[in-house]
């Protein structure tokens, strides 16, 4: 597991203390996959198998959102007043705020970008930042599922109006159609996972992932997976693609 320290310098923008022994080969991987796919799942597996910490810039904008604003990085915080404005954060706020964080890119345990980049720009101040550290990247893991797929794993889902836990009604049904197993309270469809919300989305993400990927694709680091079928067997496609790549035994 991969040490606490990077995960909070992470979110702090702090110094990285790593006390635990790191892996003796350092993965540096970019994971794309819209909402759906399983990528956080994936990115779970990938880093209890081989050391590297998963970096999710959502992460960030989530934890930073419950914080004290004055313990914020000075891009953190300005991310934050766009946000509360409802404007996007601008490219060169977040790449001020992954620059803030160069010790967690190079700690040693690799790392897993999660949500960064977002656009070419984003990438292209990347490879600029990975380049002074002396650094490259091994790969872009961009895990694909059919748009009707990801509506159908999506849509499926039902939110407690009471405790706010989710089932789903094919994946993890309730015992009782309509009713949470956790309170009893009633089970409903948020408005964001009604089958036309979500295509509205997935079509935003990959009409601006599309470019990213192409950029990528162009560099020879791009390895998309199908995503289509249980997490583990994901997982095995993923591995047996990582070890034919880099001859790993």
């Amino acid at each position: 597991m991969a040490n606490q320290g990077v995960l909070n310098a992470w979110l702090y923008g702090r110094p990285v203390e790593c006390t635990e022994q790191q892996p003796d080969r350092a993965f540096h991987f970019i994971l794309l996959g819209a909402p759906g796919v399983g990528k956080g799942t994936q990115a779970e597996y990938l880093s209890e198998k081989y050391g590297a910490v998963q970096l999710s810039t959502g992460d960030v904008f989530r934890a930073a959102k419950g914080s004290d604003q004055g313990v914020l990085s000075p891009a953190m915080q300005e991310a934050m007043e766009a946000m509360k404005a409802g404007r996007l954060v601008s490219d060169d706020t977040v790449v001020s705020m992954v620059r803030e964080r160069t010790a967690c890119l190079s700690s040693g345990y690799g790392f897993l970008l999660d949500g960064f980049p977002r656009t070419v720009e984003q990438a292209k101040a990347l490879d600029e930042m990975l380049a002074g550290m002396n650094m490259t990247l091994d790969g872009v893991i961009n895990y694909a599922l059919d748009m009707e797929e990801v509506v159908k794993r999506l849509s499926g889902r039902r939110t407690c109006q009471q405790c706010k836990a989710t089932a789903h009604v094919i994946f993890s049904p309730p015992k009782q159609e309509g009713v949470c197993d956790k309170c009893g309270g009633t089970l409903f469809q948020r408005e964001d996972d009604k089958p036309e919300s979500i295509r509205v989305r997935l079509q935003a993400y990959e009409e601006s992932t599309a470019p990213l990927a192409q950029y990528y694709e162009a560099k020879g680091l791009l390895i998309t997976i199908t995503a289509d079928g249980a997490p583990k067997a994901v997982f095995a496609e993923t591995e047996k693609v990582i070890g034919k790549r880099f001859q790993l035994a």
